[in-house]
């Protein structure tokens, strides 16, 4: 593929991202209430979520690729981003739209070089590495944790709502925020500047997924314009 052709596909995966992008569920079969992460994606995209990322620290490669190969046809289906958690080379046989790295995964700028049509996300624990995000090639990146969470083990320190302001004063792409983010909690994000959040139990562990995610779209939609 030509390098121009990949640069299109790039700014077209981008260009949606920044336009569309309001909520971002993220997967977690271990908080799903028994049901897996394909029943979680049905769920999601049902309810009408313009970007979904499989994050599953579980499953064999050989299992993670099956899934990730299933999540692109569904996502394409949908008309929605799908993006990887952490590995990259599944994000790339399964033809996906981009992947999320943390900060104990693979570098980003190593990862632009070798995947230049990706979407690449980076998290941000602090305001150092967000001032960096632009310069790494990371096309968005991530502010938290904000709150508690049960999604990751061993934290004990919580940025809160107030580090979305100085975080994004400090890089200019766009951003998510996420940890333990609740449906109350959407007016004050919104109000120090959020537009795209991430939440993992919220809609893992709902009883009706589609439902749920369709009442956090709408309550955010209205909170923004109330921003």
């Amino acid at each position: 593929m030509a390098t121009h052709e990949r640069s299109d596909l790039y700014h077209q995966r981008l260009k949606k991202f920044i336009e569309e992008v309001t909520l971002y569920p993220v997967s977690c079969e271990r908080l799903a209430k028994g049901r897996d992460d394909l029943t979680w994606l049905d769920g999601v995209l049902a309810g009408g979520a313009k970007i979904v990322q499989l994050r599953d620290k579980e499953s064999d490669t050989l299992r993670l690729l099956e899934k990730a190969k299933i999540f692109r046809q569904k996502t394409l289906a949908a008309g929605a981003l799908f993006i990887v958690n952490d590995r990259v080379d599944i994000a790339l046989i399964s033809g996906a739209d981009g992947v999320h790295l943390g900060n104990s995964d693979l570098p980003a700028p190593e990862v632009r070089a070798l995947a230049p049509e990706l979407i690449i996300g980076v998290s941000c624990n602090t305001e150092e590495q967000a001032a960096t995000a632009e310069q790494r090639g990371a096309s968005y990146f991530n502010i938290g944790p904000l709150y508690a969470t049960q999604t990751k083990d061993g934290l004990s320190a919580f940025l809160g709502p107030a580090a979305i302001p100085r975080f994004s004063a400090r890089c200019r792409l766009p951003f998510t925020v996420m940890g333990g983010i609740k449906k109350e909690h959407i007016p004050e994000l919104t109000a120090m500047g959020a537009r795209r959040l991430a939440v993992v139990t919220a809609l893992t562990g709902a009883d009706d997924i589609a439902a749920e995610t369709r009442i956090w779209l709408e309550t955010i939609k209205q909170q923004t314009t109330l921003a």
